[in-house]
This record gives structure tokens, C-alpha cells and sequence, in this order.
């Protein structure tokens, strides 16, 4: 899923997506449901990823994926309520990174070709270091968002943030260098 070649409709491949969404759904409604201690969050997103997931993570629920497995997330990063990452074609979030409510991190597309559109192209989202995403800003398949980047609320990412800039607006653009 995270090579970055289209994804036939219908294909093993895409059968194997929609079981690993099943389980990320369950987990998913399991850490959302009810009343979590930060320890028990961390263990619930370690079985979401299927990976590490450091004791400095945090977030307020609910959190939403419908994959997990190509999702990595470095140290004392913080999602805020509503985060939902579509992460097949691989997200990448490094150390301190803070996103904010309602942002949306959606690593596939639809095929074009009316007469393809369920096919599905993944491409993998990369956050930087010290990174802040403000509240219900998308982020789109295919972009690099470098170190101590700031996306403004509401933005919607569709090219590579340089570092250190604040970029807003839809499509977003540069306003400023930090």
C-alpha cells in the first residue's frame, strides 16, 4: 500500500486494505468509546500502528484511521480531539510535532478515469520536527511539511511547506518565513 502504485479496486491489495480498516476501526471505536488513562492510550495506538509508539505521545480522543499500520509517530507529539489520518500510502510525523483539532492527513486519491475511479493512488505525508498543524487544516497525499513548519487553521496542504514558514489558505501558500 505504501509503494505509491495505484491500488485496483477490487485487487488483493485492496481486499487487504479494507481488513486492515476493519481492525483499525474496532481499536479505533475501543479508544474512543470510553475513558482512557494516557498509558492506556499509548498501548491502544501501539496496537493501531503495530509498532512503537513513545511514552510522550498524547492525544484527545477521538482519533480516527482506517489503516494504522503506515502511520509512525516520533516523540511528544500531541493530536488534539478529532485527528483523522487516512495513513495506507504512509505518514511519517517526527518529534514534536502538535496537530490540532479536526485535521484531516489523507494519503490516497481516486483514479481520474471515471471508469477507474475506484481505484485508489497513495502517496505518503511526511511532518517534520516541531511541526503545528492548526485546527480542521487537510493535508494532502504527497506533501513534505519540513522542520518547524506552522499550517494556519483551516489551510489545505496540497505542496511541500519549506521549514520554518507559516502557510495558509486553500490551496495553501507561504505568508511568512519564522
Amino acid at each position: 500500500m505504501d509503494s505509491g502504485k495505484e491500488v485496483i479496486a477490487g485487487s488483493e491489495e485492496h481486499q487487504c486494505m479494507c481488513a486492515l480498516s476493519e481492525k483499525a476501526i474496532r481499536l479505533t471505536m475501543e479508544l474512543n468509546g470510553s475513558y482512557h488513562t494516557a498509558g492506556e492510550i499509548v498501548s491502544l495506538m501501539r496496537q493501531i500502528t503495530g509498532r512503537k509508539v513513545d511514552d510522550s505521545f498524547s492525544l484527545f480522543p477521538p482519533f480516527y484511521t482506517d489503516c494504522g499500520k503506515n502511520l509512525k509517530i516520533g516523540k511528544n507529539v500531541f493530536f488534539n480531539s478529532g485527528v483523522k489520518i487516512q495513513d495506507q500510502g504512509g505518514v511519517t510525523i517526527e518529534d514534536g510535532a502538535l496537530i490540532g483539532h479536526n485535521v484531516v492527513l489523507a494519503t490516497l486519491d481516486h483514479s481520474l478515469d471515471p471508469n477507474r475511479r475506484g481505484n485508489l493512488i497513495p502517496a505518503p505525508i511526511h511532518i517534520g520536527k516541531n511541526v503545528w498543524i492548526g485546527a480542521n487544516a487537510t493535508v494532502c497525499k504527497g506533501v513534505i511539511i519540513g522542520d518547524g513548519a506552522v499550517i494556519a487553521a483551516g489551510a489545505v496542504v496540497t505542496t511541500d511547506v519549506p521549514e520554518k514558514t507559516v502557510y495558509g489558505g486553500v490551496p495553501a501558500k507561504l505568508i511568512r518565513e519564522i
